[in-house]
């Protein structure tokens, strides 16, 4: 399913969700990417899905009368990796008066065609994870033909072009990252960029790399005053979502956990269930084969089987 939701999101309430690649196709391999490892590293953009299916299943929703506070392209790989996801933006934005953000890693934005296609976006929320080249390569493991330096360059560009707002990402890591010196380094890059908000994050799932470590809450929230009063810690130390109201179907359960892991708690707040409804879901999608439980920090987390 390519469009899927709405599903709450701690950042953007509740949000109708559009996957515009095939899973885990990106631009880079996160060591702390929850979805698991990169299997299609790629800067190759084309159209990897039907564009005209994508449009008719959103137009479909909002004529279903679906709210949502935002619809955003996101999902399991690089979005801007999609060749007409621009069109797909500006076609939205025709349909609906619901703002339109696009998640990206933000490797991008330096290609031209890339940051005029966001421009018709309300919200881009790119990623900034290293303050240098050898601490880029050791957390995001970029496609050979993506540098630090061009990856900085373009966001800076696209930055100062884009008239919508922008909300970094800052994805710390605990023994790599989350240091008062590689923090420095990223804020140092900072005044270069025009941004709303900086938002900090941290493992709160099964990585895809036994490396990529949670940083405790107190250090994070300690970190954030380097990033001054624009920023906000937005990791999900609650482990779960505020709770909205969901007609709930087997299938949402396995989209939902398709989207990142999650424990019965999330599972159950996120889609507005009882612990006790939510768990006859989960024991009966492990038995059939179609997810599988792994056991994080104390957690047990619910993941869909992949072949």
């Amino acid at each position: 399913m390519k469009v899927f939701g709405p599903v709450p999101s701690r950042r953007l309430g509740r949000s109708l969700g559009i996957d515009l690649v095939p899973f885990k196709t990106c631009s880079y391999d996160c060591v702390y990417c929850q979805l698991g490892p990169t299997t299609h590293k790629t800067v190759d953009r084309r159209a990897y899905v039907d564009t005209g299916e994508i449009l008719r299943d959103v137009e479909q929703k909002i004529r279903a009368g679906v709210q949502a506070d935002y619809i955003t392209l996101s999902g399991s790989g690089e979005p801007t990796l999609h060749s007409d996801c621009g069109e797909i933006i500006r076609r939205i934005k025709r349909l609906t008066d619901t703002p339109v953000a696009v998640l990206t890693n933000g490797s991008l934005l330096g290609e031209p065609e890339v940051g005029e296609d966001l421009m018709a976006a309300d919200l881009v929320v790119p990623s900034l994870d290293a303050g240098d080249a050898e601490m880029f390569e050791r957390v995001n493991h970029p496609h050979p033909d993506i540098s630090f330096e061009r990856m900085i360059a373009g966001l800076v560009d696209f930055s100062r072009r884009y008239t919508g707002r922008i909300w970094l990402e800052v994805f710390l890591l605990d023994g790599l990252t989350a240091t008062e010196s590689e923090v420095e380094k990223i804020t140092s890059i900072l005044p270069r960029l025009r941004l709303d908000r900086v938002q900090l994050n941290t493992v709160a799932r099964p990585p895809a790399y036994d490396t990529a470590l949670a940083v405790p809450e107190t250090g994070l929230r300690h970190l954030a005053l380097k990033f001054g009063d624009r920023a906000e810690v937005v990791a999900d130390f609650r482990g779960g979502h505020d709770g909205r109201d969901f007609t709930v179907h087997r299938s949402d359960v396995l989209d939902l956990l398709r989207r990142r892991p999650c424990t019965l708690t999330d599972v159950s707040v996120s889609l507005g269930l009882h612990p006790n409804e939510a768990i006859k879901y989960l024991d009966d999608l492990v038995k059939q084969g179609e997810i599988r439980t792994e056991e994080m920090s104390g957690k047990l987390f619910y993941l869909p089987c992949r072949s």
